[in-house]
């Protein structure tokens, strides 16, 4: 009867649990596909936004990635590093750094245009549960409708 005080604190009784162990195997079934566009997962988020965006503040990518200026900087430098971005001061407030995707960096689009599918293909879910959970993780982040 006592034990069941500690029933709160049973792996298997948190829902953080199976939502770290999804990502980390998601994450994990994206590996082979970005390493074919020499992309690590955190940087292939980046490029999607920017695929997107074109130009956005540092500040802003962060917001969106739900990452923190000192996940972003070397990541960001890692990028520049391979040409995808550029990092350059606002020109309307030098406290603003701006990232721009570079020609480079727009064409490896076409190579990364397959990623999507191929994951879902991977998938367990149907379409109609992917959206639900999709819909349920996003009222989780604050982001929902």
């Amino acid at each position: 009867m006592e034990e069941q005080v500690y029933d709160p604190l049973k792996i298997e009784n948190q829902l953080c649990f199976p939502l770290y162990a999804c990502s980390r195997e998601m994450i994990k079934q994206y590996k082979p596909f970005l390493d074919e566009v020499d992309l690590t997962y955190t940087q292939y988020i980046a490029m999607m936004v920017l695929w997107e965006k074109k130009a956005v503040t540092v500040k802003e990518l962060g917001h969106q990635l739900f990452l923190d200026s000192g996940t972003l900087t070397p990541l960001l430098k890692k990028m520049e590093t391979k040409g995808l971005v550029r990092r350059n001061r606002s020109t309307e407030d030098e406290r603003n750094l701006i990232v721009t995707i570079t020609e480079e960096g727009e064409q490896l689009k076409e190579r990364a245009i397959q990623i999507p599918a191929k994951m879902a293909d991977c998938s367990v879910l149907e379409p109609e549960e992917a959206m639900i959970l999709y819909k349920i993780l996003y009222k989780m982040l604050g982001k929902g409708e």
